[in-house]
């Protein structure tokens, strides 16, 4: 089972060895020999400590490996992701929607020959049950061996340790397997007690409102304001009054992306959020998503995809512009001079980017219209994101023409996106890849900023990050407070 194991599900393991080291030389091929060795004698023992302490537990066991590893090395073939605790995070935290968006042919085939007919003979197969004598001695020398081959690569330590996130998302079926633990173990340490923040004073009684888009997977490279070769923001290039940033994220996936938007610094500590914080102070926080993976939140007004659809009609409903349904209204209709905003999108969301717009918004032809990016062009992948972009330019316009529209405000409208997105540069897909190896095309995101007249004017800041949004809210609605950072606030 081992070897099975071995020669199914490590292709891309051994790709990325081979890529990294010097084959060709007597260390390359001391690195790779061992590691094969250890892959298939590690996964030998572990697999005989299951079967001997339980057969039926052991069976069970190895039939779940084999379908789950089938099912991860679809996705690391397929969308060059690596099985971390980042993405591990990712898979949990997903929905159904945005999980089936990936179901294909392809994915069934790997399950089917890769997971399923393993299995089978995993099932069907006698496990010879052995004395505990021949277990202990068994155990024994494989252990002595493992850390014998371990010490005798002692000089590769260093490069082992300096790809060991890369290596260890890709070791089946330890990568999700380890994962998955430290995910719940560093959750449950997270979330075990929201750290309060001190109080905060309102200052004026001047009726103000932000309007905060968080995007999901716009990277400025395809924003024209950002010097993009396509006009992908016809509208808010013509737009007084808009400014952008340059910018970057603390991760590249979304529960972390948000987290990091809406805490006063990037911290692995889980703070009062901004929604949580400026509702327990008296504003008025309204939620709005078509998305998830947001931090807990405790406010009254939340209102997902569901509940904004049942009160929404026409063909918008179905797209992120169910959002704006009847916000102009709800913001007249809040009895507090301060008011909070948040739109958390889904538009750029990958790997059906056609799918996240409505018809008359494909600008840019021919586009994708496949799961398995790689199977597409790289000019129809690039026009069915470019369409996402269009339209996210349409929705930022239209939520600038209503808060010009409710004269007595104070209006600002800011929009970040929780991370970047790769379409097939190094032959990546999509997100989710360490930050300390991603690709700029993963991090680097769009900052955008529109001001109602006579309201605020903007610093010249150069490069800024998702935190600037924390302060920049408390300053724009006047907020004073302990952990207010002049030098994170993009207004003058």
């Amino acid at each position: 089972m081992s070897l099975l194991n071995f020669l199914f599900f490590h292709l891309p393991f051994y790709a990325f060895v081979f890529k990294n080291v010097d084959y060709k030389s007597l260390n390359g091929i001391i690195i790779i020999t061992s590691l094969i060795i250890l892959m298939l004698v590690a996964n030998a023992f572990a697999f005989y400590l299951f079967l001997f302490m339980s057969r039926f537990v052991g069976k069970f066991l190895l039939v779940l490996f084999f379908i789950l590893n089938a099912t991860a090395v679809y996705f690391i073939n397929t969308y060059n992701v690596i099985i971390d605790e980042s993405m591990v995070g990712n898979v949990l935290n997903t929905n159904y929607q945005e999980a089936s968006s990936f179901f294909s042919l392809k994915l069934i085939l790997y399950v089917i020959l890769l997971g399923v007919i393993p299995a089978i003979y995993i099932i069907k197969v006698k496990i010879i049950k052995e004395t505990l004598k021949r277990f202990l001695i068994t155990f024994s020398l494989a252990l002595l061996f493992m850390l014998t081959l371990v010490f005798a690569n002692a000089s590769n330590w260093l490069w082992i340790d300096n790809h060991s996130k890369v290596l260890g998302g890709l070791a089946m079926p330890w990568s999700y397997t380890v994962n998955i633990c430290l995910f719940y173990v560093h959750k449950h340490q997270k979330n075990a007690k929201e750290i309060l923040l001190p109080n905060a004073t309102i200052k004026d009684n001047k009726k103000s409102v932000v309007v905060l888009v968080i995007g999901e997977s716009a990277r400025s490279e395809n924003f024209s304001l950002y010097g993009y070769n396509k006009n992908t923001n016809p509208l808010l290039s013509k737009t007084p009054g808009v400014y952008h940033f340059n910018a970057t994220s603390c991760a590249t996936y979304t529960t972390a992306g948000v987290k990091c938007i809406l805490e006063p610094t990037n911290s692995s500590k889980l703070y009062e959020i901004l929604p949580n914080y400026l509702y327990r102070n008296n504003v008025d926080v309204i939620w709005r998503t078509t998305n998830w993976g947001q931090p807990p939140l405790h406010i009254k007004n939340f209102q997902d995809k569901d509940s904004l659809k049942a009160n929404c009609k026409g063909e918008d409903c179905d797209y992120d512009e169910v959002l704006l349904d009847g916000l102009k209204e709800q913001i007249l209709a809040s009895t507090k001079n301060k008011i909070l905003i948040v739109l958390h999108t889904s538009t750029s969301h990958g790997p059906t980017y056609n799918k996240k717009y409505p018809p008359q918004f494909e600008t840019f032809k021919p586009v994708c219209n496949s799961v398995e990016l790689g199977k597409c062009s790289h000019e129809a992948l690039i026009n069915a994101y470019d369409n996402t972009i269009v339209y996210t330019d349409y929705i930022l316009s239209k939520i600038i023409d209503d808060l010009k529209q409710l004269k007595e405000y104070n209006s600002a409208m800011i929009f970040v996106s929780d991370h970047g997105e790769s379409l097939g540069e190094k032959n990546l897909y999509m997100h989710g890849l360490p930050l300390s190896i991603a690709p700029k095309e993963q991090y680097d995101i769009p900052f955008i900023v529109w001001v109602s007249d006579g309201s605020k004017q903007l610093k010249p800041e150069k490069t800024i990050s998702q935190n600037y949004v924390f302060h920049s809210v408390l300053n724009f609605l006047n907020i004073q407070s302990p952990v207010y950072n002049e030098n994170m606030n993009i207004f003058k």
